[in-house]
């Protein structure tokens, strides 16, 4: 369970479980919903001190449409079942300690627009055929094992593919890069409870656990 303390600092343990509840504090007063909890459409956690695993039971919010967990200190695998999340759009897990490989469910992710996994420890073939293939090399970088489009580095086994060379062509053109931009809005997002663990007086600490205390000033 996590709590909240004087200092403005959100600690607790790790806690696998994972059930439907959601408490507010509004004003001193505390709110209790344990059956709306699924028509959360957005978590942010970003920038804060979080720690532990992700709890795979983040997979059972499935119509979630961001989920934000980047710049914290998270480790261990991304959730297997991360497949499950079918209405995803958002997903941003960059600069964490995360590690092992990108799961294989991800490729049923069908509405997914944004992805940042860079900066962590993951390895392995990035999942082909899929749309993962779209998003920028940069959203990849900064795990040294991860290896298949659109990263240039080829996995083992891969055939060696040698580009033709062509005379003439600019140096500006060998680089180039063709960039993707990420064009969101808030269209989607009237029904339902909007999570933004970010208040600029507040630090977080502490595991991600399956109880969430929410503070709104």
């Amino acid at each position: 369970m996590t709590t909240y303390d004087d200092s403005g600092t959100y600690s607790g343990d790790v806690d696998n479980s994972y059930s439907d509840h959601l408490m507010i504090e509004w004003q001193g007063k505390i709110s209790e919903f344990s059956s709306t909890l699924g028509f959360v459409k957005s978590i942010d956690l970003s920038s804060n001190s979080l720690t532990g695993r992700i709890p795979n039971e983040f997979t059972d919010l499935k119509g979630l449409v961001v989920l934000n967990l980047s710049h914290n200190t998270l480790l261990g695998e991304i959730p297997k079942d991360i497949g499950q999340m079918k209405e995803l759009q958002t997903l941003d897990l960059s600069k964490n300690n995360l590690s092992g490989v990108l799961p294989s469910s991800m490729s049923q992710l069908n509405f997914l627009n944004f992805l940042d996994v860079s900066h962590n420890n993951l390895s392995g073939r990035i999942p082909s055929g899929t749309q993962l293939q779209t998003f920028e090399p940069v959203r990849y970088i900064g795990n040294a094992g991860l290896c298949g489009s659109p990263l240039p580095k080829k996995c083992p086994g891969d055939e060696e593919l040698e580009e033709p060379h062509t005379i003439g062509k600019s140096q500006g053109d060998e680089e180039g890069i063709e960039r993707w931009f990420y064009i969101g809005g808030a269209s989607g997002f009237a029904t339902g409870f909007w999570i933004m663990l970010k208040d600029g007086g507040a630090a977080f600490s502490g595991d991600v656990t399956s109880q969430m205390f929410l503070e709104v000033f």
